[in-house]
């Protein structure tokens, strides 16, 4: 049986929806509470037992690599202090796991991203998780669907119900429920990127994990480019349809929309409410608001 030991994490994108403030820093490493939004994503990697990691960076990310990377002056002043809680917080983000990096030298979209780390994944099954898509569940996400692949030997991804209203925001699926899965498990019939309320054929929406086989990456070589001239992961999805069978799984868990302005102000309140540390007088000072007042 094969299992999954690698995962691809996309991280080229211009952030162009936090201008100003992704203008000279990557919005992977905008702050969510105490971390980077990009570290959610990896710590649910590692927790779900994956082994390294393929990050997809492009011009102006180098902070990423200078995070996950030994700090020495940092980590000497800290010693010198006595801040040994410091220290060892900081120590443990390089020695999470390991990591590789490579250029998406032209921002070519999500499926363009993923063709990008071919050689380093050495033709094996692999998971792709999205930053922006903060997920907290128990099992991780990453964790339930690589529990489904190990099972099924398959592509998988991620899904969640959305109001009718969004369904033009994401790739929404047509899919047949599979018998004995609670409704919780799809085949794929069909997939649309971002279709409108009316053309859509269902409320099913992939958002940012998926279980790939090795086999996507002839299928986007193939791809041409899409929709805002990208080439996008959902059309590579759909032509790997055609030879092999593609699931759907309704993951258990609550999804962050990070990569969205309310979204990661409604993540940062929630997370902050959630710190062991802050939540008790982050809720007092909620409570304190006039709130009814514009």
């Amino acid at each position: 049986m094969t299992k999954i030991h690698r995962a691809v994490f996309p991280a080229a994108g211009l952030g162009t929806r936090f201008l100003p403030a992704t203008k000279a820093q990557p919005k992977e490493m905008l702050p969510l509470v105490d971390k980077p939004i990009i570290q959610y994503a990896v710590e649910e990697a590692v927790a779900s037992g994956i082994d390294s990691l393929v990050i997809v960076t492009g011009r102006g990310k180098n902070s990423i690599e200078d995070h996950f990377d030994i700090a020495f002056e940092l980590e000497t002043i800290l010693r010198e202090r006595n801040k040994s809680h410091l220290l060892k917080l900081v120590r443990s983000i390089p020695d999470m796991i390991p990591i590789c990096y490579i250029r998406q030298k032209e921002a070519l979209g999500l499926g363009h991203a993923v063709l990008t780390a071919r050689d380093l994944i050495n033709k094996e099954p692999f998971a792709v998780l999205l930053g922006d898509d903060v997920i907290v569940s128990n099992p991780p996400c990453i964790r339930q669907m690589m529990d489904i692949y190990e099972e099924y030997q398959t592509s998988v991804v991620a899904i969640m119900e959305v109001p009718g209203e969004e369904t033009d925001r994401y790739g929404i699926i047509k899919g047949r429920p599979l018998p004995k899965s609670d409704g919780r498990l799809f085949e794929v019939q069909d997939m649309v990127e971002k279709p409108s309320i009316e053309t859509a054929p269902s409320n099913l929406a992939i958002i940012g994990r998926y279980i790939l086989t090795p086999s996507i990456f002839d299928e986007l070589e193939e791809t041409g480019k899409g929709s805002g001239g990208e080439i996008q992961l959902t059309d590579g999805l759909r032509r790997l349809m055609a030879k092999q069978r593609v699931l759907a799984y309704k993951f258990d868990g609550k999804r962050h929309d990070a990569g969205d302005k309310l979204g990661f102000l409604k993540a940062t309140v929630e997370f902050a409410l959630d710190n062991e540390e802050l939540g008790s007088a982050f809720r007092s000072y909620l409570k304190s608001l006039d709130i009814h007042n514009p």
